[in-house]
């Protein structure tokens, strides 16, 4: 699906979200999801506050907080907690943005998203009687390739 075809599938299910919670359809909500839908990886709120600022479009930090919520519960986002970072969030397409997991390096705090088919389908088919799932989130922590070169580095110059 094109990036368009994401965006006014997106606009179309906040707008139905807002309708049947008979929320007001502002252009400062709307504004805050077509930015949202502009981003491409994760992101934090205040990246997300100085991109509007950045087009000249000012909108409260506290509407930019309460968008994301009603973001969040519409299913539009999702909100991530890696390790003691800020919360960082996602876009999730309207088709869903698959399930996937994420690498954190504990050291410089970077973030790989990586799709395993062996692993998600082993997850898809566990069954809970009273449980449905809809979508995972599977965080794994260790250290980057980057930091590991460094750390031999560093191993070396002080040995």
């Amino acid at each position: 699906m094109s990036d368009d075809k994401i965006k006014v599938s997106a606009r179309a299910a906040f707008t139905e979200y807002m309708k049947t919670r008979k929320l007001r359809k502002t252009p400062e909500r709307y504004a805050i999801l077509d930015k949202v839908f502009d981003m491409t990886d994760h992101f934090f709120i205040d990246a997300l506050y100085s991109s509007l600022e950045a087009d000249a479009y000012h909108v409260s930090r506290a509407t930019v907080y309460n968008t994301m919520e009603l973001l969040i519960d519409c299913g539009l986002v999702r909100r991530h907690q890696f390790g003691n970072q800020p919360a960082q969030y996602e876009k999730v397409a309207a088709s869903g943005i698959g399930n996937h997991h994420h690498l954190i390096c504990s050291q410089c705090g970077k973030i790989k998203e990586v799709k395993d088919p062996e692993l998600i389908r082993h997850i898809n088919s566990r069954r809970y009687t009273t449980f449905h799932t809809t979508y995972f989130a599977l965080y794994v922590y260790g250290v980057c390739s980057r930091c590991m070169r460094r750390n031999r580095k560093n191993n070396k110059t002080n040995t």
